[in-house]
């Protein structure tokens, strides 16, 4: 059989008991079966329903969650990545619990290319981008990744904490890291919302006390001996140099925590933030000046040190190693932050 050769056509029942009970209108005309006949089996009292226009489904009570979704799929009729679930329903098949369940949702987020010219109807509301993003296959759906899932949801909550306990629950159960939410968030347009903006300060706290909590899971995990944590350092004569998240003064080892988004390439990637340009600006400062003191400086980022400690603490013990064999560092003060 090729790809050409026509379907041969289904008695109805054996449509009705198909694992898949949703279909199009040209799918059942493949199938046999009219759209006078559709229809027909439409009204009121029916066995099938029309929950969207041009699909159809193969039974009168309500739709599973899962049918919802091919339902409002059929209806893009979205092809090879051409429409992406999104927004609180991709956040539910993501496996986010502080959202409603997908049957209780009055609507689904559908991405889809600017130049389609679909409209919102039903439960389908269409969100038309030029920034369709790359989906990822959740439960055999194309569903948009979850900082991206948050920055469209998100646009829609009018409720600052209900913004707040999402934003907080993708970070703190390591779905997303904060930087790359606030840039879709700032790509979205909606960090300036005020239900967002306050949510934003919550988020970065959290991030951080994430990733300090990984530093020091990294450390115990590694057997490493205790260093001064979240420290200043400061030259003897008075100038201050930089903080760090933890500093070995034997043998001059600074371990440093970089939350910052990693670059975007190829076509389609957003420029940083200025906040972005002027952390990393930041970095390469105390970068330089620790380096031309002699300091050797461990940068880890949070989702390595959630993900993998015990490969952070072999980042940390080399460089604690090849610190005591190198040169003397010159002495610095150090003083809490």
């Amino acid at each position: 059989m090729n790809d050409n050769t026509p379907i041969t056509p289904r008695p109805l029942h054996q449509l009705a008991a198909a694992p898949c009970q949703v279909m199009t209108a040209q799918e059942l005309r493949e199938h046999g079966v009219s759209a006078a006949v559709a229809h027909e089996r439409c009204r009121p009292g029916g066995p099938w329903q029309m929950p969207l226009p041009g699909v159809f489904l193969l039974h009168s009570g309500p739709p599973s969650a899962a049918e919802t979704l091919h339902v409002v799929l059929r209806y893009t009729g979205g092809r090879d990545g051409e429409a992406v679930v999104s927004g609180l329903a991709a956040l539910c098949l993501h496996g986010l619990t502080g959202v409603p369940p997908l049957t209780a949702l009055d609507r689904v987020d559908v991405l889809v290319p600017r130049v389609r010219r679909l409209r919102s109807v039903g439960r389908a509301r269409i969100v038309r981008t030029h920034r369709l993003p790359r989906p990822v296959e959740v439960a055999g759906f194309p569903v948009a990744p979850v900082p991206r899932a948050l920055a469209d949801a998100i646009g829609r909550l009018p409720d600052a904490l209900a913004v707040r306990r999402l934003l907080t629950e993708a970070v703190r159960t390591g779905f997303c890291e904060p930087g790359a939410v606030v840039r879709e968030l700032s790509r979205g347009r909606v960090l300036g919302m005020p239900q967002v903006a306050a949510a934003i300060d919550t988020l970065r706290l959290e991030s951080r006390t994430l990733a300090e909590a990984g530093l020091l899971a990294a450390v115990r995990a590694g057997g490493l001996p205790d260093p001064c944590w979240n420290v200043g350092l400061w030259l003897p004569d008075g100038p201050f140099l930089c903080d760090v998240d933890a500093y070995w003064p034997e043998p001059a080892v600074a371990a440093v925590i970089d939350a910052r988004v990693p670059p975007q390439r190829g076509a389609g990637a957003v420029p940083a933030p200025a906040e972005d340009d002027a952390t990393e600006a930041d970095e390469i400062r105390r970068h330089q000046t620790l380096s031309g003191l002699g300091i050797r400086v461990a940068r880890l980022t949070p989702r390595a040190l959630r993900e993998s400690p015990e490969r952070q603490a072999a980042v940390l013990r080399t460089a604690l190693a090849e610190a005591a064999r190198g040169p003397r560092a010159s002495y610095v003060v150090v003083l809490p932050r």
